[in-house]
């Protein structure tokens, strides 16, 4: 598991975000190559591989999606699953 403290630093959040998404989501680019914006869905992520994502993100990060953030576009670009967990992270437990 990744140092829960990385959800807040962006860099470090964004490094774990590309290596669960390279380990998961069985892409044929290098996510090296996959702008923050850039559409996960449109470069080949299925809806199994999303899922695999959160569920790699949830074990890294020590975090948990609830219901009302999981959808589509949650998980459609780095950028976006990045400041889904920063949200998560500011919320009151």
């Amino acid at each position: 598991m990744a140092n829960a403290e990385a959800i807040l630093v962006p860099e470090l959040l964004t490094d774990v975000i590309r290596r669960v998404i390279a380990q998961n989501a069985r892409l044929v680019i290098s996510t090296e190559e996959i702008a923050d914006d850039d559409d996960l869905h449109r470069m080949g992520m299925s809806s199994h591989a999303l899922v695999a994502v959160m569920l790699g993100l949830e074990d890294e990060l020590a975090v948990q999606f609830p219901d009302d953030v999981l959808s589509k576009e949650t998980f459609s670009s780095i950028a976006s699953i990045r400041d889904t967990i920063t949200r998560l992270a500011d919320r009151p437990s």
